[in-house]
């Protein structure tokens, strides 16, 4: 049997942190985390992404098969790395999810050749149902756009390249 809250405190915290925890739990759709774990005050809170592992057997199964391909997956990562290295390289100031464009349909704020000047929007990205303009932070043109629209970025990981 589940036990019950003696005080009226305990009660109230955890009607309190329900908005808590659905907020964490929209914040895991968001950014594809499988998990995520708070502590304050002496509570500890930890929501979790059910995932199913039976789902990734098979991938492993064929594994020999897809060996090559693999490889040759990993290479990118590398080559992004040295991207955000990059002299003309603006970074993600926050996770999230970057747009192209102010809506839906709507023209890209750039694309690759456009010159842009000082503090122009080259794209947004929502982080938390908020959705930030990220500000071009030296004058120059668009070589490079490393994200696709709606695509889910890290933070410090390359979005432009501004020549």
């Amino acid at each position: 049997m589940a036990r019950q809250p003696d005080d009226k405190a305990a009660a109230k915290f955890s009607s309190e942190d329900s908005a808590l925890v659905r907020e964490l739990a929209l914040l895991l759709d968001e950014t594809s985390l499988t998990e995520i774990e708070i502590e304050r005050a002496g509570l500890r809170l930890r929501v979790a992404r059910n995932i199913s592992v039976a789902a990734t057997m098979p991938m492993q199964v064929t594994a020999p098969a897809a060996a090559l391909p693999a490889a040759s997956a990993a290479a990118p990562a590398p080559a992004a790395a040295d991207l955000s290295k990059h002299p003309g390289a603006v970074t993600s100031p926050m996770v999230g999810t970057a747009y192209w464009a102010p809506e839906p349909g709507a023209k890209p704020f750039i694309d690759v050749g456009a010159k842009v000047s000082v503090g122009q929007t080259l794209l947004i990205i929502e982080a938390m149902k908020t959705m930030n303009q990220i500000p071009s932070p030296r004058a120059g043109t668009v070589t490079q756009i490393l994200v696709e629209d709606g695509q889910p970025v890290e933070y410090g990981e390359p979005l432009v390249i501004i020549e």
